[in-house]
C-alpha cells in the first residue's frame, strides 16, 4: 500500500508539473525528496537563491519542512525573496554573498536577473544566452565564507544535518573554498557542472566532479537545468553525498 501511494503521488507530481510547463524539473525533486528523507536533512543552505525559487520547489514539490538559509546578493532581487519568505518561519533569507574571502566584491547584475554574479560572462556564447547574461550594471556587495559564518547559524537554527545547494552562475568553486571545513558537515551538496561554462573562471564538469570526489563525496545523481537548449548539453546540477556518512549508515557499496 505504502509503494502504491508512493507511486501515485510521483505520478500526479509528474503532471502537476507538465501543466506547469516544469517537466523537465521532475528527475531533480525526485532525487532531492528521496535524498533530504533518507538521510534526514534538516537544514538546506540555499547559495544563489535569487526570488526563491529553489525553496519554494523544495517546500511545495520536494515536501521539505526543515530549515532553509538562503543567500542572494542582488539588493533588488532579495527585496522579492525576503517578502516570499515572510510568511514561512524557517525559511531565513541573507543579503550575502557567500564566496572565498569575508569583506566586498563586485556584484555583475545580469540582464536576465538569474544570470547575475561575481564572475563575468564569457565573450563569446551562443546568442540566446548573449542577450540574458550581458551585463546591465555592477554593485557592490558583501561576502563571506561560510566557514566563517557556519558555527554561527548552525547554533542559531540547531542544525544537525544540513545540505548545501549552490546556484552561483560560476562561482560554486569559491563557495567550497570558502566553506572550509563546514564543507565537511554537509550530508550532501547540489552543486552546478558546466558543460559550456558561461562564465570567466568557472569550473568544468570533470573538475567539479573531481573536485568533490577530493572533498569527501560521491556522485548520487546528475539531470539537466537546462531546458530548450537542444542539441548540446549546457549545464547539469550534480547531487552529492558524503561519503563518510555513507560509512556512519554502512550504507557503502562496493565494486
Amino acid at each position: 500500500m505504502a509503494r502504491y501511494r508512493r507511486e501515485m503521488r510521483d505520478r500526479w507530481l509528474a503532471l502537476r508539473l507538465s501543466l506547469a510547463g516544469r517537466q523537465h524539473q521532475y528527475p531533480e525533486i525526485l532525487a532531492l525528496r528521496r535524498f533530504t528523507t533518507h538521510f534526514g536533512v534538516d537544514c538546506v543552505i540555499d547559495v544563489g537563491a535569487n526570488a526563491g525559487q529553489y525553496a519554494t520547489t523544495l517546500r511545495r514539490d520536494v515536501g521539505f519542512g526543515g530549515t532553509i538559509l538562503s543567500f542572494e546578493p542582488n539588493p533588488a532581487v532579495f527585496a522579492k525573496l525576503q517578502k516570499r519568505a515572510a510568511g514561512d518561519p524557517r525559511w531565513h533569507v541573507y543579503n550575502i554573498a557567500l564566496s572565498d574571502a569575508d569583506g566586498t566584491a563586485t556584484f555583475n547584475i545580469a540582464a536576465a536577473d538569474q544570470f547575475s554574479s561575481l564572475n563575468v560572462p564569457v565573450a563569446e556564447t551562443d546568442a540566446i544566452f548573449q542577450s540574458r547574461t550581458a551585463v546591465t550594471r555592477t554593485v557592490e556587495v558583501e561576502t563571506r565564507r561560510l566557514s566563517s559564518f557556519w558555527p554561527e547559524l548552525a547554533a542559531q537554527h540547531g542544525v544537525a544535518t544540513p545540505f548545501l545547494k549552490m546556484d552561483t552562475q560560476g562561482h560554486d568553486r569559491s563557495v567550497c573554498a570558502g566553506a572550509g571545513d563546514a564543507l565537511s558537515l554537509m550530508a550532501g551538496v547540489q552543486t552546478e557542472l558546466a558543460v559550456r561554462p558561461l562564465y570567466a573562471g568557472a569550473t568544468g564538469y570533470r573538475e567539479m566532479i573531481e573536485l568533490m570526489a577530493t572533498a569527501g563525496f560521491s556522485p548520487n545523481a546528475f539531470f539537466a537545468n537546462n531546458k530548450g537548449h537542444f542539441p548540446l548539453l549546457v549545464e547539469m546540477d550534480g547531487l552529492f553525498v558524503r561519503d563518510s556518512l555513507l560509512k556512519e549508515r554502512g550504507e557503502v557499496v562496493t565494486a
